[in-house]
């Protein structure tokens, strides 16, 4: 798995922490972008990185929208490097 497309998840959820979204929106998203610091940051083996990238994908699957285009764009950045990811696995 590349690195930069993990860190590109990472760095997409942390911006949406610098934007004024829903409140249950931003619970479920401060969790997967925690889930994505930690795969981004660690050493993980193979198969715990892909659990947790799958994580991450549940995660957001609770987000339908945040109230803000811009964090909504980031989702969207996200999650097409979440499935890139995912397909690799």
């Amino acid at each position: 798995m590349t690195d930069d497309r993990v860190r590109a998840v990472y760095d997409h959820l942390a911006a949406t922490g610098e934007r004024p979204v829903e409140r249950t929106a931003s619970r479920w998203l401060g969790e997967a972008e925690a889930v994505a610091r930690d795969v981004a940051e660690g050493d993980l083996d193979p198969a715990v990185r892909r659990r947790r990238l799958e994580t991450i994908a549940e995660l957001l699957d609770n987000v339908a929208g945040t109230g803000d285009e811009i964090a909504d764009d980031h989702i969207a950045a996200a999650r097409v490097h979440l499935e890139e990811l995912r397909s690799e696995s």
